[in-house]
């Protein structure tokens, strides 16, 4: 018995028609649209796998799910996979923690580095998180100490660099502007 496409109402027809057009949704959804349209033409499994030059198991798997829920049938379903390791509430902590000014959290010391955040994050706030972790979560948000020195706090001595002096002998000074 050959596998065949349910009869599609209007609003299906003209969506997948839509769809198996596009150029803009996603490669997977056009595909899978083509394989209903072409099944809705009177096409066998055979014939359509050559002709989209997909499997012919992968035509049967998404004939069966749209004759069984429509379009809907078409999505991606949710996948399986380890879950989240820290909540959104806790990755909203460290974002915001690190976020604040140490001082106005009473600490020693004047800007946050990874090391001062984890120790921060692990004994006050109950948070067990790697200083790995950390960065990965602060970079996700776009967070670079480098770029963005607010992050770390306001440098402690904004003369250092005058102060420090040339780096080496090689370095030339910079004519002073008076």
């Amino acid at each position: 018995m050959a596998l065949k496409a349910r009869p599609l109402t209007e609003k299906e027809q003209s969506e997948l028609q839509r769809l198996s057009n596009s150029r803009t949704e996603p490669a997977r959804l056009v595909e899978r649209a083509r394989i209903i349209w072409h099944a809705s033409r009177a096409l066998r499994v055979p014939a359509m796998a050559r002709l989209l030059n997909i499997h012919p198991q992968t035509v049967r798997l998404w004939l069966k799910r749209f004759n069984l829920k429509g379009l809907e049938g078409l999505a991606d379903e949710p996948r399986s996979g380890r879950p989240a390791t820290y909540t959104g509430e806790q990755v909203g902590e460290v974002i915001a923690t690190a976020l604040t000014d140490p001082q106005v959290l009473d600490l020693p010391f004047a800007s946050w580095t990874l090391d001062r955040l984890e120790a921060y994050l692990n004994e006050q706030k109950g948070i067990p998180i790697k200083r790995s972790r950390i960065d990965e979560l602060l970079l996700a948000e776009d967070l670079r100490w480098r770029s963005q020195e607010t992050w770390f706090g306001e440098r402690v001595d904004p003369d250092f660099a005058e102060k420090r002096g040339r780096l080496s002998s090689f370095t030339p000074s910079l004519p002073r502007v008076v």
